[in-house]
């Protein structure tokens, strides 16, 4: 019996190890998401076992001897993301793995301080990293802008300020924040965008509408503001930012805060506030020049390779003095105030910001989303919200001396949705749709005309773009895109005014009321605008590379330029719109030749833009009113053409020195008229010497000289009424300022504490020989010099 057991307990043994012999493959193939093309030496081993392999050629692997059940595996490949996958072995088996191998997604994922050729292959583009930035941040968007070669302002100040691209701004600048385009009434010259440099980790600007996925109306060209993305690890970081500045006796203080979870998720908040009291040209206070400026943003989302989430808010609000010199009661000030050479107004210093003033509020919300599709693309989806609130503050009396002259609310929401198919290696489409709907409220309770009436807005649009690349030294980019735009307004007219500028021949059928001293209308338009682009990029050397681009754009007239009608208090005039206005189109052309190497580099870059039926704003006479006679500016236009051409160049002349230089100079035309444009930036060089010194705790001098050129093409002056002296007498609002030269010095040292944190020290010394200077493109040269001396001190702690 015992014999018995003991030979059947051995037959079972037997058994059972002839049934756990591991004699199973496994076969795969490592293969990349985007475009399933095989990845070869992709390193695949099992988790707490033996057995690895390597992919072949064709991205086939094998590993033998292993039993039933469910193994772990590690997948690496170089620049790939690893990656651990459960299969299920039964018996031979089969698996297919994707890896994240995408150079462009790569890219979108990596903390990196700039980017080139981001957003277009052919177009002229520029870069501002976070450092660049950070020298900027109790400044404002348009000044750091100033720094990229064919870029100027258009200011009312030094705190109203407007970037100008070769010649162009107002609504043929596209500002996007973070995803979203801002809807804040661009179309005043006088109304800087709203938005916070502090919330920015880089600037991109693209000049002239290469860029149709934002936008084809962007004659001008295009400005983003991006965040970086967060990175997925555990981890809480930040920084706080202090700068404090003698010019306005007053800084910003800023601060940001990231928490970061390796599986994607993350928050981010940012805080910043600024102060400054009244500014100092260099013999003079420039009274009520102050102002006070709040922003603040609010995400949280989850971002993996795949698929994405974000919620976005941030709050704009800025409290802007208006030079009190410069609130002219009549034509007569303005006669005085341009040959005085000197403001009508000088108080002492302060912090009060009084009438004339400008209090805007801007609120901006967004949800998007995004999933990768293997072997496709990336659908992205996003819903934004935006609503501005603008006051203007006219110096008033009695019981109307608190109330605003101009109470405007625009209200926009936007849905967008685009997908870029990208696995094809040769060539990449991108193609997507927007609707939009705006309302514009124009309070009737101000006690004034109002200026721009209640209307409301629809748009939409679709393009499509692609990427063709013809080799590794060869891409071709182009791109089509339609947009329509319904614009729907209730406006009164006096009826004087109706019938002066003809809209009774015209425009009959617009009245819906006729009320004796003035009509109600109901302006209805419809506009159809096509955009295309067609350009290369082409690497002649590792060195070296030509772009060349063509774009058409068409603009639809903004609300302004169609309904402008009566005095704008801030800027001191009266102007009118024209309802005969219709799509302006542009053709530019461009070409940009450039080199960067460790030692010397350029960038030569000439346009050509002709654009028919050019919208532009400019003064045409004088008219009286209760409150006195008062500048009028006119709608009108004409075909026009901006000739021009913007160069930079730098040298490593030793390994501690370098040197940068910028030129750029724009010629605008009225070609009908055969006169020069309105408010075309005068030349302009750059130059720069900088010191740097990474062992001196990364020190970094920089000495730079700029020279503005007299604008000497301008249109003629006006002839006007003058009441006092009770005779025409000439004036002078076109005639431009002499040329100025101004000298700046920066310095900068970085000192490391501990392993997390890090001390940045800035010094900026700004109109370093206090030089008296009026800008042709600043609105209050009639009344005041620029700015004097400033002296900055900025302090940045990273965490």
């Amino acid at each position: 019996m015992k014999l018995y057991l003991i030979v059947l307990l051995t037959v079972a043994c037997l058994i059972s190890v002839k049934a756990q012999e591991c004699n199973n493959i496994l076969i795969g193939e490592v293969v990349d998401f985007h475009d399933q093309s095989p990845l070869v030496d992709a390193n695949i081993s099992i988790v707490n076992q033996s057995g690895n392999a390597l992919s072949d050629p064709n991205g086939k692997f094998s590993i033998k001897g292993l039993c039933n059940g469910t193994i772990e595996l590690e997948v690496s490949h170089p620049e790939c993301k690893t990656q651990f996958i459960e299969v299920e072995i039964q018996g031979d088996s089969y698996v297919k793995i994707t890896l994240e191998h995408h150079l462009e997604e790569l890219e979108e994922v990596k903390v990196t301080g700039k980017v080139n050729g981001e957003k277009t292959n052919s177009a002229q583009e520029t870069t501002l990293t976070a450092s660049e930035l950070e020298r900027f941040s109790s400044a404002s968007l348009g000044d750091a802008l100033r720094q990229i070669s064919g870029v100027s302002s258009l200011n009312t100040g030094a705190n109203i300020v407007k970037p100008v691209i070769q010649g162009l701004s107002g609504s043929r600048v596209l500002v996007l924040n973070n995803g979203v385009r801002m809807q804040d009434m661009e179309w005043g010259d006088e109304h800087a965008p709203n938005v916070d440099i502090n919330s920015a980790d880089r600037v991109t600007l693209v000049k002239g509408a290469a860029a149709l996925k934002y936008g084809g109306d962007a004659i001008g060209g295009l400005v983003l503001l991006e965040k970086e993305p967060v990175r997925a690890v555990d981890s809480l970081y930040g920084n706080l930012i202090l700068n404090g500045v003698t010019n306005g006796r007053g800084g910003t203080v800023g601060t940001e805060i990231i928490k970061s979870y390796e599986n994607g998720w993350f928050a981010r908040g940012q805080l910043s506030y600024k102060r400054l009291g009244d500014l100092e040209a260099p013999d003079y206070v420039l009274t009520n020049t102050g102002v006070e400026q709040l922003g603040l943003s609010l995400s949280v989302g989850k971002r993996d390779f795949q698929q994405g989430w974000e919620a976005y808010y941030s709050y704009f609000k800025t409290d802007i003095a208006i030079l009190r010199a410069s609130h002219i009661g009549n034509v007569d000030d303005l006669i005085q105030s341009i040959n005085s050479g000197q403001p009508s107004i000088i108080e002492p210093f302060s912090y009060d910001i009084v009438a004339p003033r400008q209090e805007v509020g801007h609120h901006l919300g967004k949800l998007n989303f995004y999933k990768r599709f293997e072997g496709s693309g990336r659908l992205s989806l996003q819903y934004d919200f935006q609503r501005n609130q603008r006051f203007e503050f006219d110096v008033r009396v009695g019981d109307d001396r608190d109330k605003p002259a101009i109470d405007l609310r625009l209200t926009t929401h936007t849905l967008n949705a685009d997908y870029k198919l990208d696995s094809n290696s040769d060539y990449k489409l991108h193609f997507g749709l927007l609707g939009r709907y705006q309302e514009n409220f124009a309070n009737p309770d101000t006690g004034v005309r109002r200026l721009i009436p209640d209307y409301e807005r629809y748009d939409f649009g679709a393009f499509i773009t692609t990427e063709y690349y013809l080799s590794t030294s060869f891409i071709i980019d182009a791109g089509l895109r339609y947009d329509f735009n319904r614009v729907d307004a209730q406006k009164f007219y006096r009826t004087s005014r109706w019938l002066e500028r003809g809209y009774d021949q015209e425009f009959e059928d617009l009245v819906v009321e006729d009320l004796g001293t003035q009509l109600l209308t109901n302006p209805v338009f419809n506009y159809s605008n096509f955009s295309a682009t067609v350009g290369f990029q082409h690497n002649i050397s590792e060195l070296s590379m030509l772009r060349f681009n063509y774009a058409l754009a068409q603009r639809a007239p903004n609300p302004a330029e169609l309904f402008s009608d009566g005095l704008h208090h801030s800027a001191a005039r009266i102007e009118l719109g024209d309802l005969r206005i219709e799509n302006e189109t542009s053709h530019k052309i461009s070409v940009a030749l450039e080199r960067d190497s460790d030692r010397w580099g350029y960038n030569i870059a000439p346009f050509a833009n002709f654009i028919s039926d050019f919208i532009l704003l400019e003064p045409s006479g004088v008219e009286f009113t209760i409150r006195g006679a008062f500048p009028v500016w006119s709608y009108r236009q004409t075909d026009a053409r901006i000739l021009g051409v913007d160069a930079s160049a730098y040298s490593q002349w030793l390994e501690n020195w370098r040197t940068e230089h910028q030129f750029s100079i724009a010629k605008g035309t009225d070609s009908e008229n055969d006169i020069a444009l309105i408010n075309i930036p005068a030349a302009r060089f750059r130059n720069s010497l900088i010191y740097t010194r990474e062992n001196w705790n990364d020190l970094r001098i920089s000495l730079e000289s700029q020279y503005v050129f007299r604008q000497n093409e301008f249109p003629p002056n006006l002839n006007v009424f003058s009441p006092i002296q009770d005779e025409e007498v000439l004036l002078e609002i076109n005639t431009p300022p002499d040329a100025y030269h101004l000298l700046g010095l920066d310095a900068e040292m970085k000192f490391e504490l501990s392993d997390k944190h890090r001390l940045t020290a800035g010094l900026n010394l700004s109109n370093l020989l206090n030089v008296s200077y009026r800008d042709y493109l600043n609105r209050q040269r009639f009344f005041a010099d620029d700015l004097g001396r400033n002296i900055a001190l900025r302090l940045k702690l990273s965490f």
